[in-house]
């Protein structure tokens, strides 16, 4: 997708430490940046932190979430459960809201969908971090792998990304990325998270691919380089 041609992006969990991230820097790069939420007391917040429009909807209750996404170019999906909710038993926002959220944006001719996952989600061989992410919140990661796999078979450019540790750390542009199995452990920044997400739809390397993400420690012989590009007005 060529850089200049993003012109309105949607933030899901745009209310979560990621997605404000995601708030801060897509807002002076896209010009229309649409944020979902589900707590309308947190409006203001949004709109503060870069968003231009912000939509009051919950993914596992829609009420118009294809109204939300006409005209959206990328959709910038940052949902995700605490560990708290691991004990509700579902269903997760992470699973079942995540994929209306997907099927609402093919629906919606939407062009690109970036997902934020999480290490150890998947078949692929995992680092120690990623066993415990796994016995921790066992759940919430299978929920996070339907969604993944949801996402590789839908008809849309996609990117996803399984960071390590989140961290509200600065934003580095240094953290590493991986093909799944590099067995990656360590922490990342939000921030770098945020950027990277913003970058995958033009940035032609990440389409249709999956990464490992943390920067400390930088595993710099397991890393791909990849050229990220920015949307830009």
């Amino acid at each position: 997708m060529n850089p200049d041609a993003v012109e309105t992006a949607f933030v899901a969990g745009a209310g979560g430490d990621t997605g404000r991230e995601i708030l801060r820097l897509a807002g002076s790069r896209v010009p229309t940046v649409r944020a979902l939420t589900r707590d309308e007391s947190t409006r203001r917040q949004l709109l503060d932190a870069g968003a231009d429009e912000v939509v009051v909807d919950d993914l596992l209750q829609p009420k118009a979430l294809g109204d939300a996404l006409h005209d959206v170019d990328i959709v910038l999906s940052a949902v995700g459960s605490s560990i708290r909710d691991v004990r509700s038993g579902g269903p997760f926002v992470d699973g079942d809201g995540a994929q209306t959220l997907l099927e609402s944006a093919v629906d919606a001719g939407v062009e690109g969908f970036v997902m934020e996952s999480a290490i150890g989600v998947g078949d692929e061989p995992a680092s120690p971090l990623a066993s415990v992410f796994d016995l921790a919140i066992g759940p919430i990661q299978r929920a996070k792998g339907e969604t993944e796999a949801a996402l590789r078979n839908a008809d849309v450019e996609h990117t996803i990304f399984r960071p390590g540790i989140l961290t509200g750390g600065p934003r580095t542009d240094h953290a590493t990325v991986a093909e799944p199995g590099a067995k990656l452990w360590g922490t990342v920044s939000r921030a770098d998270v945020a950027r990277l997400m913003l970058a995958a739809p033009v940035t032609p390397a990440a389409t249709d691919r999956t990464f490992e993400v943390v920067s400390t420690p930088s595993f710099a012989g397991r890393g791909r380089r990849i050229e990220w590009q920015l949307p830009g007005r």
